[in-house]
């Protein structure tokens, strides 16, 4: 059953290119198409950023374990979209002029945020293999795609600072983050806490004990 619903997530997130495929077919893209295509991908970049990070509180809240399965294709999907949008920076919008891309990274914020965030996925994308799991070994390779925080925290960051006017859709993007975030430092702290109380209630046992 999960195997076949692996096939249907797979090709659903093909989808948002496919779309964008038949749209520059029929020219449907309108008057600046470079622009269109830089939008639609980093839009599809950060929305698979964040349900990358939905599964976790997901699965914990409805206790539906299973969804961790899927949780690699969506954050390798994410990394699909980056490179997608970023190939279309660097191909059609620079036509690989490195002397430009690197004056935009050093003077325009927006571009080197989203370098950033584009640069944060590379190791965790290589990583995402079961061989680095135990190359790593689990507590490392946890921690290093903690990655994925500071480059969805990028991402909403170089949307916004793109914006010049209407900021909704990227404010939007920064409220999920900021939720999808927050379940995770709730749940850190509390974890936090609970050890230490239950370090002091060890302690007094022990105090008790010996007095």
């Amino acid at each position: 059953m999960i195997r076949w619903f692996k096939v249907v997530l797979f090709i659903a997130c093909l989808g948002p290119l496919a779309r964008l495929g038949w749209k520059a077919y029929g020219g449907l893209l309108g008057a600046n198409p470079i622009e269109v295509i830089t939008h639609s991908t980093g839009d599809w970049t950060l929305i698979f950023l964040c349900v990358t990070l939905a599964i976790t509180p997901l699965r914990m809240l409805t206790r539906q374990y299973w969804l961790i399965r899927f949780r690699r294709m969506l954050g390798l999907f994410a990394m699909f979209y980056g490179l997608l949008h970023f190939t279309t920076y660097i191909w059609l919008d620079k036509f690989f002029d490195v002397h430009e891309m690197v004056k935009d990274v050093v003077k325009r914020p927006f571009i080197t945020m989203g370098f950033t965030a584009f640069v944060l996925m590379i190791p965790l994308a290589i990583t995402s293999t079961s061989g680095w799991i135990r190359r790593l070994g689990g507590k490392r390779w946890n921690l290093l795609h903690r990655l994925i925080y500071f480059s969805a925290t990028a991402g909403v960051i170089h949307y916004v600072w793109l914006v010049k006017k209407d900021l909704t859709k990227p404010l939007e993007y920064a409220a999920v983050l900021t939720v999808l975030l927050g379940y995770r430092i709730s749940v850190w702290a509390i974890a936090y806490f609970e050890s230490r109380r239950a370090g002091v209630i060890s302690v007094k046992k022990v105090g008790v004990a010996e007095g």
